[in-house]
C-alpha cells in the first residue's frame, strides 16, 4: 500500500477480473513504543515510516481504487483508526497524530466521494492481537482495566464493526465509530 505503482497494477487486476471494487478495508498500520516524553527517540525514520503506513498508504489505495469503486455505485471504504486519534494516548506520538490524520482524512473523502462511496473509520481501542499479546501481561491487565468493560477488544469485534458498517450501517459516511469498551471514559 506504500507502491502507488504496485497499487495501480493491483487496480488494472481488480478491473480484469471483476470490473469493480465494492468494498476496501485499509487495516496495514505500523507503529513501535516510544514514551511520550522521549521526542529525540521519535526519529525522522520512524516518523516517515508511520506516517507512509498509517496515512499516505490509505490515501494512496484509495487514489488507486476509487474509480473502480464508483462502477459499484454503492461502495465501502472503511479505515481501521484507533481511539489514539482522539485521546492521544497511544505507541507514541507519531502514531497518535497518524490516526487523526486518517480520521480526518476519512471525512474530507467522504465529502469528496459520496454518493457513490461512503468512507468510515473504525476505531478501535486496544485490540488482543498477536503484537498486544507479546507485551508485558501485567500491562496489557493494566489497560484491560481501565476500560470499563475491563478487557480488550478482539480482533473478531473489530471485524464484526467492518461487517455492520458494510450490512447494517448503511447510512453512515464520514463517521468514526468506536469500537473500545468504553476505555475513554475509564
Amino acid at each position: 500500500m506504500t507502491d502507488s505503482a504496485a497499487l495501480g497494477e493491483l487496480a488494472g487486476e481488480v478491473d480484469r477480473r471483476y470490473g469493480r471494487c465494492d468494498i476496501l478495508v485499509n487495516c496495514a498500520g505500523m507503529t513501535r513504543f516510544v514514551p511520550h516524553a522521549r521526542l529525540e527517540e521519535l526519529d525522522d525514520a520512524l516518523i516517515d515510516e508511520i506516517l507512509t503506513t498509517n496515512v499516505r498508504g490509505p490515501f494512496a489505495t484509495v487514489r488507486a481504487l476509487h474509480s473502480l469503486m464508483r462502477r459499484s455505485g454503492d461502495a465501502l471504504v472503511v479505515n481501521i483508526s484507533s481511539i489514539a486519534a482522539v485521546t492521544a494516548i497511544g505507541s507514541n506520538i507519531m502514531y497518535c497524530a497518524s490516526k487523526a490524520a486518517l480520521d480526518n482524512m476519512t471525512k474530507s473523502l467522504a465529502r469528496a466521494l459520496a454518493p457513490e462511496i461512503r468512507v468510515v473509520s473504525v476505531s478501535p481501542g486496544l485490540v488482543a492481537t498477536e503484537f498486544v499479546r507479546k507485551m508485558d501481561k501485567a500491562w496489557r491487565d493494566e489497560q484491560a482495566a481501565r476500560t470499563p468493560l475491563q478487557r480488550l477488544a478482539t480482533p473478531q469485534e473489530v471485524g464484526r464493526a467492518v461487517v455492520a458498517m458494510a450490512t447494517s450501517l448503511t447510512f453512515a459516511t464520514g463517521a468514526i465509530v468506536p469500537i473500545d469498551g468504553g476505555r475513554p471514559l475509564g
